[in-house]
């Protein structure tokens, strides 16, 4: 082999490890700022960019490895992460949103959504997991035909959002039951421009053909 042809492949090789360590140099980089700033943690649930959104369970310099909500296992290289966002980091918070008939007393309802807020932070159970602030009931958040939306915000201790949310909504739906106020269901919503609640007049029968004009009788003088 002449000593040209060996330059050559000795140079394409380097180039080609350049480029990897070029790669490996940038995570390496990005993995020990993300450390060092502390954007995120092991046990952060974070969006690296969708679909990899999820629980951290392992940062490295290299790489992040995080757990989504199906069990799915995603390795991010850091150089990858642009951006990231960071649902637990110091605080989380819940979104409840409660969906009423039109005819429901919303001042009555705002008030029982706050009442429900403030028992959770007198019991002992949940009130670790709940932040200093009171329960934020914003009101009504959106409406149409088929019911009016409340939504409330209660600030959590990291992580904790989920498990309010769904201790939040399950003490609401007993306040609203002992206060008489009914959540929509499938008779308040609204099909083709026709309450199904107040259904109309029920289609008129078709009448019934008329029969077949009887035979001739026959002559029996034939």
């Amino acid at each position: 082999m002449s000593l040209a042809a060996l330059f050559a492949s000795a140079g394409v090789i380097g180039i080609a490890l350049g480029f990897g360590a070029q790669n490996l140099v940038r995570d390496m980089l990005a993995g020990w700022f993300i450390v060092v700033e502390d954007r995120y943690g092991v046990g952060d649930t974070i969006d690296a960019g969708a679909p990899a959104v999820g629980v951290v369970e392992r940062i490295t310099l290299r790489s992040t490895r995080l757990r989504d909500i199906n069990g799915i296992v995603w390795h991010v290289d850091n150089g990858e992460v642009v951006r990231v966002g960071n649902k637990t980091q110091n605080w989380s918070r819940a979104v409840i949103d409660v969906v009423v008939t039109p005819q429901t007393d919303v001042d009555l309802a705002c008030r029982l959504l706050e009442q429900v807020g403030l028992d959770m932070r007198e019991d002992p159970e949940w009130a670790p997991h709940l932040s200093d602030d009171p329960p934020n009931v914003l009101g009504v958040y959106s409406m149409d035909p088929t019911g009016v939306t409340l939504r409330v915000h209660q600030d959590t201790a990291p992580s904790s959002q989920f498990a309010v949310e769904r201790e939040y909504r399950k003490r609401v739906l007993a306040a609203f039951e002992a206060a008489g106020i009914m959540q929509t269901s499938i008779t308040q919503m609204t099909l083709m421009g026709q309450s199904l609640a107040e259904p109309g007049p029920a289609p008129t029968p078709a009448p019934a053909p008329a029969a077949p004009p009887a035979p001739p009788p026959e002559n029996p003088d034939r």
